[in-house]
């Protein structure tokens, strides 16, 4: 019986302790409905949820390429090498017309002197090329001049020797001939040299009249004799001048081909 008594005050106590719990938990809960905020009862709410963003998918930019490196240009060709132009050769044998620069006399000039003429026309290869253009210079030697000295000597002693032809400013060694085609002789006055010679023949005149004669009138006569063969002598031996005028030609002939 004791047991019994003991289980039910038990349970007593245990419902009473419950009983404070409940009462206590409602106070509680209505004092918060209360402090709650008013509610709209006329809002309207979205029966479906709000979906979530989709994630846009990043676009991913390529890497820049690199630019290809332009091929080089394909050589071009080396143009043909021109054709070398044929050598300039005077041949052997031509004939230059030429004009003397200054006037040339036995009178004056000595041999060894130099002298100059001028090309009067182009000199030209079989192909119509000018190997010598007008004007050219040319530079001759007097080898030899002498004056004429007898009637038999009609034109004196002259002998130019070529050397050079000057063209464009460059000088070309030149070996030939040339001949004065236009010399002439001019008289001299009568010098101390004619009035000796016809004195000599005075002279031999008077001693072989002594000879012939044997007396004075034979040294007379073999005098005037003399004296008229000496003037004839002085007549024949009269000098006489070689001169080349200024301007007149001169030819010349090359005796060895010239290389330009």
């Amino acid at each position: 019986m004791a047991s019994k008594r003991i289980a039910i005050i038990t349970l007593a106590m245990l419902a009473g302790c419950g009983g404070g719990r409940s009462d206590h938990a409602a106070a509680d809960s209505l004092s918060r409905d209360l402090q709650r905020l008013p509610v709209d009862s006329s809002a309207t709410f979205a029966d479906t949820a709000t979906p979530a963003p989709v994630a846009q998918p990043v676009a991913v930019r390529p890497k820049p390429q690199p630019k290809p490196k332009p091929k080089p240009a394909a050589p071009k060709p080396a143009p043909a090498p021109a054709p070398a132009p044929a050598p300039k050769v005077v041949a052997t044998g031509t004939v230059m017309a030429t004009a003397i620069d200054a006037e040339i006399t036995s009178k004056v000039n000595r041999p060894g002197e130099r002298v100059t003429t001028t090309v009067s026309s182009d000199i030209k290869d079989s192909s119509g090329r000018v190997l010598i253009p007008a004007g050219s210079k040319v530079t001759l030697t007097i080898s030899e001049i002498h004056e004429s000295e007898n009637k038999g000597d009609k034109t004196g002693k002259l002998t130019l020797t070529p050397t050079a032809v000057q063209i464009n400013g460059e000088s070309y060694a030149l070996a030939g001939t040339a001949v004065a085609l236009d010399r002439v002789l001019k008289s001299r006055p009568t010098n101390g040299g004619d009035v000796a010679k016809v004195g000599v023949g005075t002279a031999a005149g008077a001693v072989l009249g002594r000879v012939i004669g044997g007396n004075t009138k034979g040294a007379v006569i073999g005098g005037l004799i003399g004296g008229a063969i000496g003037t004839q002598r002085a007549v024949e031996t009269h000098d006489r001048d070689v001169v080349v005028p200024a301007g007149s030609r001169v030819e010349l002939t090359l005796s060895q081909e010239l290389a330009l």
